[in-house]
């Protein structure tokens, strides 16, 4: 089955960065759509960013308005790994960060996934920006 191990999480100052990794073993079960999510206390679980590979001309990513321009996210050809690489960090961008993947292909005209749409989830790698 698949597991996926988030790391990379920690504290940082306002301007700072970050690179968050998401390891994932038993690939093989994982279509072409991961994403990363965040949920900071008290808060609904939030998309941040989603990922769909196998497409000529390279993958498709899309992003949440809070984060477009600032995140990045990317995953290498073997779907083993997903990062996303977060550079100036708000406080506002304090929460934990979830990886994703779907066992189902999911098509790229959806754009930014819910959270409905994965079925598998790492256990979180905790972010905090202090300002």
């Amino acid at each position: 089955q698949v597991q996926l191990v988030e790391s990379g999480g920690g504290s940082v100052a306002a301007g700072g960065s970050l690179r968050l990794s998401c390891a994932a073993s038993g690939f093989a079960y994982i279509s072409n759509c991961m994403g990363w999510f965040r949920q900071a206390p008290g808060k609904e679980r939030e998309a941040v960013a989603t990922i769909y590979t196998g497409y000529t001309g390279g993958d498709r990513t899309y992003y949440a308005d809070s984060v477009k321009g600032r995140f990045t996210i990317s995953q290498d050809n073997a779907k083993s790994t997903m990062w996303l690489q977060m550079n100036s960090l708000k406080p506002e961008d304090t929460a934990m960060y979830y990886c994703a993947a779907s066992r189902f292909f999911r098509s790229p005209t959806i754009g930014l996934r819910s959270p409905a749409d994965f079925g598998y989830w790492g256990q979180g790698t905790e972010v905090t920006v202090s300002s």
